[in-house]
């Protein structure tokens, strides 16, 4: 099922010749009206007339955060302020946001790529589709709304929290779809299971999870709690918000919308472009957006492209699940860790629930790895025996993931705060 089929299935040769004509057109435009940009290409030598190639864009230096809150608020925008019709903002917690800037035909753009996205995970006109992400400056409830009304779905526009009036009205309005975080979807299923609500009385059929990344272990954890299809997308404010990728029926890799974002992966410690299949940083360069165009935006979020085609027949390249991001990486007695292997250990073994916490702390001169499990069964922190078991199998497990020791807490059941959005693995406190 397509959106968008001549686009979703363009020739790998006809795309370059597009991406080709729009990168130029967005490199002029920027070039033209983001002092910042000119500034950039004037010091390497580079005007727009002389991009000839896509490889032309290795030679243009990477834009960051940075350098989007450096010139807070507006001094990235490529349009002046009677042209821009919608604002949001990062939910970035320390410092200033990172402000973005839409244009009509932006917003008209956003809307048809995350049709796109939907559509291609199997969502459609019969959807009654329950947005719990929250409102806001946040672009993901936005982004979302209005791509499930370009493909004529019913929204009901949530937002995040009240979680027990959430799940009546899963029930009560026949909820077939549901946007949120993966995390807030699980709290979603605990609260569903003490309000003695069964899956089988819901018509929930579909999840769209973004905002934050997943495992495999915690898809299979969902679709279980739910009886449901879990799909993952991606985006992200600087970008566009959700619609960059998304997956299709088959759940093998995120279809990126290269039509109107050209993917690179790079060795985040040395900047070197990568091949396909090699696993490292994201970077993005928009080629169709008008009021906040970027060039080689650093993602900092770490995964891998291919470019076969897919058995969907979309022809765009595909982007693995995000396996962790450069600057949430912990480095344990040299060793490098990404909370997502933790989870990968964590989710699915007996006794023990899909809520955990990263707790990492000096001791001395030494990082130290604790990691807080919950139990399903309070009663088991009883069993001294059973529980030694336990937290050696999870110690054992976890240490022929990461290649170190870490010390495992197992705690009782619903003492883990819970979150209505991005949920907070990790709790650094070696500086404190």
């Amino acid at each position: 099922m397509f959106w968008s089929k001549e686009q979703e299935c363009i020739s790998r040769d006809e795309l370059k010749k597009l991406q080709l004509f729009r990168l130029k057109e967005t490199i002029k435009r920027v070039y033209n009206n983001v002092p910042f940009y000119r500034k950039r290409l004037d010091s390497i030598g580079l005007s727009p007339e002389n991009i000839s190639s896509l490889d032309d864009l290795k030679e243009i230096p990477f834009t960051t955060k940075d350098d989007i809150r450096e010139h807070y608020p507006y001094g990235l925008f490529a349009e002046p302020m009677k042209k821009i019709v919608r604002i949001h903002a990062s939910s970035g917690t320390t410092g200033k946001p990172t402000v973005v800037g839409y244009t009509k035909n932006d917003l008209n753009t956003w809307s048809e790529l995350v049709a796109r996205v939907i559509v291609e995970a199997g969502g459609n006109e019969d959807d009654v589709a329950q947005v719990a992400f929250g409102y806001g400056l946040f672009t993901g409830a936005f982004g979302l709304h209005y791509g499930l009304e370009k493909i004529g779905a019913a929204v009901v526009p949530c937002s995040s929290g009240n979680t027990e009036k959430q799940i009546m009205l899963m029930k009560d309005f026949g909820t077939t779809l549901l946007v949120s975080t993966p995390s807030y979807a699980l709290y979603m299923s605990e609260v569903a299971q003490e309000l003695n609500i069964k899956r089988e009385n819901l018509k929930l059929r579909l999840g769209l999870f973004g905002a934050e990344g997943s495992t495999e272990e915690m898809r299979n954890e969902l679709e279980q709690r739910w009886g449901i299809v879990a799909t993952e997308n991606y985006g992200l404010s600087e970008i566009i918000g959700p619609g960059v990728s998304g997956e299709c029926i088959y759940k093998q890799g995120m279809h990126i919308a290269e039509d109107h974002f050209i993917p690179e992966i790079i060795n985040p410690d040395t900047g070197e472009v990568l091949n396909w299949g090699e696993k490292g940083e994201l970077v993005i360069t928009t080629i169709t957006k008008e009021g906040f165009p970027l060039l080689r935006y650093r993602t900092k979020d770490i995964t891998w492209l291919t470019d076969e085609p897919c058995q969907c027949g979309r022809t765009l390249a595909r982007m693995a699940k995000v396996q962790g991001r450069s600057d949430d990486m912990l480095i344990i007695k040299g060793v490098n860790v990404f909370p997502s292997q933790i989870e990968s250990v964590l989710i699915g073994l007996e006794h023990i629930g899909p809520h955990y916490q990263i707790v990492v702390r000096k001791k001395g001169f030494v990082d130290t790895l604790e990691v807080l499990v919950e139990l399903i069964d309070g009663s088991m922190l009883e069993k001294f025996s059973e529980l030694e078991k336990l937290e050696h199998t999870i110690r054992h497990k976890l240490h022929t993931i990461l290649g170190l020791d870490a010390k495992v807490r197992l705690v009782e059941p619903k003492t883990i705060e819970r979150s209505m959005g991005k949920a907070k693995r990790v709790i650094d406190l070696r500086n404190s």
